[in-house]
């Protein structure tokens, strides 16, 4: 565990992330999606862990990290993360949320990051159309009664029921990682395994958390993508919810000199349906962007000089 915090938030604000670390060069910081933890990373951080510093963690308030509390910002975390290993520079890869997390840090501070790779990404600042909002709805409420439901996302329940987890986890899953025009049958039984066994998790996290506010950037991402200076990849599904894809397209088109990689039959969680292709267009976008060359350690670890909060 790593305890961290930025003079941007209250000391009180400060948790403990769970972490892990491997490899040595220039770095990679991996951030998960909001349906999973830092497990989804697990075939990219092993292979890049050949060439590269790669590290993973769990956001505050999911997988292994601490709770929540009071005010704070994910894209303020990553930041802090990245100084308390003493890491110089990055390149980041967020997938879902944690692609808008990914992002709004290198928004908030481009010069940490030398890359941005964004997959199925959300974006701060854009408002989800209804029809997708109402479509992920049916999906919860055609498995757990809607006050029943309203209490768990309250967090006024007094429990939580372990079916109501491994339905809504599953309902989850049909919607994200199975996708449009498909069902669980289209996805591989461990990959279906491992998103359902992470969303179940997550569900439970922020069921069961102390009430926390999350503060954004100002003004948000949406309306900022011509100034991202980072070089960026963005990777899609062709199955997954068409208004996400939607997103990614909005990316590649507003982003300056951002390039787009689309899988067929592939839904909302690509680094752990498609691990080989999703590698190999992490390896090859990187491999183009040529060698970044900060003040280093012998060990390969950037200098801590001039990295701080």
């Amino acid at each position: 565990m790593l305890v961290i915090g930025t003079a941007r938030q209250a000391p009180a604000t400060r948790a403990e992330i769970a972490y892990d670390e491997a490899g040595s060069g220039e770095a990679v910081v991996f951030v998960h999606a909001g349906c999973a933890d830092r497990r989804m990373w697990d075939a990219q951080f092993t292979a890049l862990a050949a060439g590269y510093r790669v590290i993973r963690y769990d956001w505050r308030g999911r997988g292994a990290s601490a709770d929540a509390v009071g005010e704070f910002g994910h894209h303020l975390d990553l930041i802090a993360l990245m100084d308390e290993r003493r890491v110089r520079r990055a390149a980041v890869v967020g997938a879902s949320d944690g692609g808008r997390i990914a992002l709004d840090a290198a928004l908030t501070r481009p010069d940490r990051f030398r890359a941005l790779v964004l997959v199925a990404p959300g974006l701060s600042g854009h408002q989800w159309p209804r029809t997708m909002v109402d479509r992920a709805r049916r999906r919860l409420h055609a498995v757990v009664p809607a006050e029943r439901l309203r209490r768990y996302e309250a967090g006024t329940a007094e429990r939580i029921e372990p079916a109501d987890l491994d339905a809504v986890a599953e309902a989850d899953a049909e919607f994200l990682v199975a996708g449009e025009g498909r069902d669980r049958t289209a996805v591989c039984p461990e990959v279906w395994r491992r998103a359902v066994e992470m969303g179940r998790l997550t569900r439970q996290r922020i069921w069961s958390a102390p009430r926390a506010t999350e503060l954004l950037p100002r003004p948000p991402a949406r309306g900022r993508l011509a100034q991202v200076t980072t070089p960026t990849l963005v990777i899609s599904g062709l199955c997954d919810v068409p208004e996400i894809r939607e997103v990614s397209t909005l990316l590649q088109q507003e982003i300056p000199g951002a390039r787009h990689i689309e899988l067929p039959d592939t839904g909302h969680l690509p680094p752990l349906e498609r691990p080989v292709e999703v590698t190999a267009a992490l390896e090859g976008f990187f491999a183009s962007l040529g060698a970044d060359h900060p003040a280093t350690a012998a060990d390969g670890r950037p200098d801590a000089g001039g990295v701080g909060t």
